[in-house]
């Protein structure tokens, strides 16, 4: 039988560490709680052409970076939400439970081993 307490605070603790990493670069959408918008640089002061390029290429990257947190909050907040309603560690194709293993290296596991790809 799966410790959900055991994932449940690992979960808490990474869904903490990846929202003060999406505050670092942005900031909640008012309007959906669950979406963040990336904080926009500041061009104003920039006096050569290559500062506004260097600039929105750091803008790129902050919103690749937001993208890629917010996916593993999302997937984060699919797996809490899962200990509540009691199907935590289970294969989403086989409905078997997920390999202690597998959840140790990846609380969010939806899948066991054997359906990994799927």
């Amino acid at each position: 039988m799966i410790d959900t307490n055991k994932y449940k605070t690992k979960l808490e603790e990474e869904k903490a560490r990846v929202e003060v990493a999406l505050n670092e670069i942005g900031r909640r959408d008012p309007k959906n709680a669950e979406n963040w918008n990336v904080n926009p640089v500041d061009t104003n002061d920039i006096a050569f052409h290559d500062e506004v390029a260097d600039r929105f290429e750091e803008m790129d990257s902050r919103k690749a970076t937001e993208f890629s947190l917010e996916s593993e909050l999302a997937s984060i907040n699919d797996a809490l939400k899962a200990i509540e309603a009691g199907t935590y560690g289970h294969c989403k194709v086989c409905d078997k439970e997920i390999e202690t293993d597998r959840l140790d290296a990846s609380p969010t596991a939806t899948t066991c081993i054997e359906h990994l790809e799927a």
